[in-house]
């Protein structure tokens, strides 16, 4: 089960943020994180978003509670993303992650060269 959590917005859309473990949990991939990955989906609803996931091959991905939901400048990455779906590093125990937000197809796309 993924830490993570969602944000309602006045629009009534949501944005879910949801801490994974990394496709290459191994580090044998270059450039790829080790310790896991945040992931932001923008959608009508929690489903949706969910379902966005599952459908780009996520398929254990769940989302109970509200224990990690995305701060202000993660929702405004999202929202100005075109595919409103997003990733980079989890940040480690507090560590501010200074990396700039990849669209997922870099991180699927990763995760299929390795195989």
């Amino acid at each position: 089960m993924a830490a993570g959590g969602f944000c309602k917005l006045p629009n009534g859309t949501v944005v879910v943020a949801l801490n994974l473990p990394s496709p290459a949990a191994d580090g044998s991939a270059g450039g790829t994180p080790s310790g896991g990955v945040r992931v932001l989906v923008h959608a009508r609803n929690r489903a949706r978003a969910l379902t966005r996931l599952r459908n780009l091959g996520m398929r254990a991905i769940y989302l109970r509670g509200n224990a990690a939901p995305p701060t202000p400048d993660e929702i405004t990455a999202v929202l100005h993303h075109p595919d409103g779906l997003i990733w980079r590093t989890a940040p480690d125990n507090g560590v501010t992650v200074t990396e700039l937000w990849h669209p997922i197809r870099a991180l699927l796309r990763r995760q299929t060269a390795q195989a």
